[in-house]
């Protein structure tokens, strides 16, 4: 995996962090997944909530990707795992679309791995980012 730099607030660094370790402590399936978080979580910068960028994609934002490939949009939200619903378009955290997305900005253009090869796609816009509405505990 290619180590790129991600902005994370401190707060959703807490969670993801005790997110990690209770998974691996009561049912280490998604290991891969945790561990891959785990990486981006190591090589992120810690920003206070308060002062995270309003063009970066937090816990519980909902943001507009293009598909780089076809020019398709999808806005999909990044949940936690208990929150995620493919019907709703919560991603989860730990899907690796959800990892990739992490941190990223408006303007950044990241990759992916499907079973048919890689996807690229890029951050058009930020819908809704929690830390920019204030909800600085969702």
């Amino acid at each position: 995996m290619v180590h790129r730099t991600i902005y994370i607030t401190d707060f959703d660094l807490q969670r993801l962090n005790r997110l990690i370790e209770n998974a691996l402590d009561s049912d280490p399936k998604d290991r891969e997944y945790l561990d891959m978080l785990q990486e981006e979580l190591d090589h992120g910068k810690v920003v206070p909530s308060a002062e995270i960028p309003k063009d970066v994609i937090t816990m519980n934002s909902r943001v507009l990707l293009v598909d780089q490939a076809t020019g398709e949009s999808e806005e999909l939200t990044l949940v936690f795992p208990e929150d995620a619903d493919i019907s709703q378009a919560k991603i989860s955290v730990l899907a690796p679309i959800g990892i990739a997305m992490l941190g990223y900005k408006v303007g950044d253009a990241f990759e992916w791995e499907v079973p048919a090869g890689k996807r690229r796609l890029k951050v058009k816009e930020i819908i809704y980012q929690p830390e920019a509405a204030g909800d600085y505990h969702l």
